[in-house]
Protein backbone atom coordinates (compact mmCIF):
# COMPACT_ATOMS: atom_id res chain seq x y z
CA UNK A 1 0.00 0.00 0.00
CA UNK A 2 1.22 3.52 -0.73
CA UNK A 3 2.67 5.59 2.11
CA UNK A 4 -0.38 7.90 2.04
CA UNK A 5 -3.67 6.03 1.76
CA UNK A 6 -6.39 7.51 -0.43
CA UNK A 7 -10.04 6.54 -0.37
CA UNK A 8 -11.35 5.30 -3.70
CA UNK A 9 -13.52 8.38 -4.22
CA UNK A 10 -12.99 10.28 -7.44
CA UNK A 11 -14.65 13.47 -8.72
CA UNK A 12 -16.47 12.92 -12.00
CA UNK A 13 -18.00 16.01 -13.57
CA UNK A 14 -20.34 17.48 -10.95
CA UNK A 15 -20.53 14.16 -9.12
CA UNK A 16 -18.38 11.47 -7.59
CA UNK A 17 -17.55 7.81 -8.02
CA UNK A 18 -16.75 5.77 -4.93
CA UNK A 19 -15.88 2.15 -4.19
CA UNK A 20 -17.12 0.82 -0.85
CA UNK A 21 -17.23 -2.42 1.14
CA UNK A 22 -19.82 -3.51 3.70
CA UNK A 23 -19.85 -6.36 6.19
CA UNK A 24 -22.79 -8.67 6.76
CA UNK A 25 -22.19 -9.70 10.36
CA UNK A 26 -25.15 -11.86 11.41
CA UNK A 27 -25.77 -13.50 14.77
CA UNK A 28 -28.98 -14.93 16.21
CA UNK A 29 -30.98 -13.63 13.23
CA UNK A 30 -29.74 -10.06 13.64
CA UNK A 31 -27.24 -8.00 11.69
CA UNK A 32 -24.66 -5.68 13.21
CA UNK A 33 -25.11 -2.18 11.80
CA UNK A 34 -23.87 1.35 12.50
CA UNK A 35 -25.76 4.49 13.46
CA UNK A 36 -24.09 7.90 13.32
CA UNK A 37 -24.68 10.16 16.30
CA UNK A 38 -26.91 12.47 14.23
CA UNK A 39 -28.47 9.90 11.90
CA UNK A 40 -31.99 8.46 11.97
CA UNK A 41 -30.92 5.45 9.88
CA UNK A 42 -28.48 2.55 10.02
CA UNK A 43 -25.75 1.47 7.61
CA UNK A 44 -23.31 -1.39 7.33
CA UNK A 45 -20.04 -1.84 9.13
CA UNK A 46 -17.57 -0.96 6.39
CA UNK A 47 -16.23 1.94 4.41
CA UNK A 48 -14.31 2.99 1.35
CA UNK A 49 -11.65 0.92 -0.31
CA UNK A 50 -8.22 2.58 -0.20
CA UNK A 51 -6.28 2.96 -3.46
CA UNK A 52 -3.96 -0.04 -3.84
CA UNK A 53 -6.12 -2.21 -1.57
CA UNK A 54 -8.39 -5.05 -2.68
CA UNK A 55 -12.04 -5.14 -1.58
CA UNK A 56 -11.26 -8.33 0.39
CA UNK A 57 -8.50 -6.58 2.33
CA UNK A 58 -10.64 -3.49 2.83
CA UNK A 59 -13.53 -5.33 4.48
CA UNK A 60 -11.26 -7.15 6.92
CA UNK A 61 -9.60 -3.82 7.80
CA UNK A 62 -12.93 -1.98 8.18
CA UNK A 63 -14.42 -4.69 10.42
CA UNK A 64 -11.31 -4.54 12.62
CA UNK A 65 -11.41 -0.71 12.79
CA UNK A 66 -15.11 -0.56 13.68
CA UNK A 67 -15.57 -3.63 15.91
CA UNK A 68 -12.08 -4.23 17.32
CA UNK A 69 -12.34 -7.87 16.19
CA UNK A 70 -10.66 -9.56 13.24
CA UNK A 71 -13.22 -11.58 11.31
CA UNK A 72 -12.63 -13.70 8.25
CA UNK A 73 -14.65 -13.46 5.06
CA UNK A 74 -17.19 -16.19 4.43
CA UNK A 75 -18.20 -15.10 0.93
CA UNK A 76 -19.13 -12.17 -1.28
CA UNK A 77 -22.91 -11.80 -1.14
CA UNK A 78 -23.80 -8.70 -3.14
CA UNK A 79 -22.37 -6.29 -5.66
CA UNK A 80 -24.44 -3.12 -5.52
CA UNK A 81 -24.38 -0.23 -7.97
CA UNK A 82 -26.13 2.78 -6.48
CA UNK A 83 -26.83 6.31 -7.72
CA UNK A 84 -27.86 8.74 -4.98
CA UNK A 85 -27.48 12.33 -3.84
CA UNK A 86 -24.90 13.04 -1.15
CA UNK A 87 -26.08 14.32 2.22
CA UNK A 88 -22.84 15.14 4.07
CA UNK A 89 -21.27 18.61 4.16
CA UNK A 90 -18.59 17.67 1.60
CA UNK A 91 -20.95 16.15 -0.99
CA UNK A 92 -24.41 17.59 -0.29
CA UNK A 93 -26.53 17.54 -3.44
CA UNK A 94 -23.86 15.90 -5.61
CA UNK A 95 -24.75 12.78 -7.57
CA UNK A 96 -22.72 9.86 -6.28
CA UNK A 97 -22.21 6.60 -8.16
CA UNK A 98 -21.20 4.04 -5.56
CA UNK A 99 -20.05 0.51 -6.27
CA UNK A 100 -20.25 -1.61 -3.11
CA UNK A 101 -19.15 -5.12 -2.31
CA UNK A 102 -21.06 -6.69 0.61
CA UNK A 103 -19.36 -9.63 2.29
CA UNK A 104 -20.85 -12.22 4.61
CA UNK A 105 -18.36 -12.58 7.45
CA UNK A 106 -17.60 -15.72 9.48
CA UNK A 107 -19.04 -14.91 12.89
CA UNK A 108 -18.01 -17.06 15.86
CA UNK A 109 -20.73 -17.83 18.42
CA UNK A 110 -18.92 -15.79 21.07
CA UNK A 111 -18.47 -12.74 18.81
CA UNK A 112 -19.08 -9.37 20.41
CA UNK A 113 -17.63 -6.05 19.29
CA UNK A 114 -14.85 -4.74 21.56
CA UNK A 115 -16.98 -1.60 22.12
CA UNK A 116 -20.46 -0.45 21.15
CA UNK A 117 -19.06 2.91 19.97
CA UNK A 118 -16.19 4.05 17.78
CA UNK A 119 -14.88 7.34 16.43
CA UNK A 120 -15.17 8.25 12.75
CA UNK A 121 -13.39 11.54 12.32
CA UNK A 122 -14.99 14.04 14.69
CA UNK A 123 -18.16 12.02 15.33
CA UNK A 124 -19.02 8.98 17.42
CA UNK A 125 -20.78 6.08 15.74
CA UNK A 126 -22.75 3.36 17.52
CA UNK A 127 -22.99 -0.35 16.71
CA UNK A 128 -26.47 -1.87 16.93
CA UNK A 129 -27.82 -5.38 16.43
CA UNK A 130 -31.04 -5.19 14.42
CA UNK A 131 -33.35 -7.71 12.75
CA UNK A 132 -33.36 -7.41 8.94
CA UNK A 133 -37.12 -6.79 8.94
CA UNK A 134 -36.99 -4.18 11.76
CA UNK A 135 -38.80 -1.08 10.41
CA UNK A 136 -35.91 1.33 11.10
CA UNK A 137 -34.45 2.65 7.82
CA UNK A 138 -31.34 0.70 6.84
CA UNK A 139 -28.85 1.16 4.02
CA UNK A 140 -28.63 -0.56 1.74
CA UNK A 141 -32.41 -0.75 1.55
CA UNK A 142 -32.35 -4.28 0.12
CA UNK A 143 -31.04 -5.66 3.44
CA UNK A 144 -34.62 -5.47 4.79
CA UNK A 145 -35.73 -8.14 2.33
CA UNK A 146 -32.60 -9.98 1.18
CA UNK A 147 -31.30 -10.83 4.67
CA UNK A 148 -34.56 -12.20 6.06
CA UNK A 149 -33.73 -15.48 4.26
CA UNK A 150 -30.12 -15.10 3.07
CA UNK A 151 -29.19 -16.79 -0.18
CA UNK A 152 -25.95 -18.58 -1.03
CA UNK A 153 -26.00 -16.86 -4.44
CA UNK A 154 -23.96 -13.82 -5.35
CA UNK A 155 -26.41 -11.09 -6.31
CA UNK A 156 -25.83 -8.00 -8.43
CA UNK A 157 -28.27 -5.21 -7.57
CA UNK A 158 -28.72 -1.74 -9.06
CA UNK A 159 -30.57 1.14 -7.45
CA UNK A 160 -31.02 4.68 -8.68
CA UNK A 161 -32.31 7.25 -6.22
CA UNK A 162 -31.98 10.21 -8.58
CA UNK A 163 -35.17 12.06 -9.36
CA UNK A 164 -36.59 11.01 -12.72
CA UNK A 165 -37.91 13.67 -15.10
Amino acid sequence: MAEKEWDMTVPCGDGMITVRVGAIIMKNGKILMVQGEHDDYLYTVGGRVKFGETADNAIVREVWEETGVRLEIDRLGFVHENYFYGDSASNRGKVIYEISFFYYMKVPEDFEPASADFHEGESIEHLRWVAPDDPIRKYPLFFSTELVNPSEDLKHLVTDQRVKD
